[in-house]
């Protein structure tokens, strides 16, 4: 399996939640699987089948985190030399010059694209038009109402 990027703040996030899951969430479940087994009946008891539901969930979970970690390639970008060049992990301050519009991006891994806070997945194609750009750049983006112009205003390695 290829490596797949991912930001020091992405990987500290999927790390604290990896813990969080281990330390907390496993233990509460496992207490909960005890208790609804000394209520008798497993067959139709609903809260040790929910309990074994959400014990499986999270060690799907913890499954998941682990193998995005030893598959991942953590980026820190403020040890990049990208010469002012837009690249993985780059925060950016576009103009959408069609709505005279001001917008930051930061280009992250697809697992820690969250589009309301501004993070774009790096496959994404905004991402794709703006990767290899400088200040003062254009960058046009097929967006499926037409093409969009983005102005680039500044990039910050932050």
């Amino acid at each position: 399996m290829s490596k797949v990027p991912l930001t020091v703040r992405g990987a500290e996030k999927l790390r604290e939640e990896l813990n969080e899951l281990k330390t907390i969430a496993r233990p509460r479940v496992i207490a909960a699987i005890a208790e609804a087994r000394e209520h008798g009946d497993l067959k139709e008891n609903a809260e040790y089948h929910a309990a074994r539901e959400q014990q499986s969930f999270i060690e799907g979970r913890i499954k998941d985190i682990e193998a995005k970690l030893s598959n991942a390639q953590i980026i820190d970008v403020k040890t990049l030399n990208a010469e002012g060049r837009v690249v993985f992990g780059t925060t950016v301050d576009v103009l959408d010059v069609d709505r005279d519009e001001e917008l930051t991006y930061q280009i992250v891994g697809e697992d820690e694209a969250d589009v309301k806070q501004g993070l774009i997945s790096v496959t994404s194609p905004l991402a794709r038009s703006l990767i290899g750009k400088e200040e003062g750049d254009v960058a046009v983006l097929d967006a499926p109402g037409g093409q969009r112009e983005l102005e680039i205003l500044e990039v910050r390695y932050e």
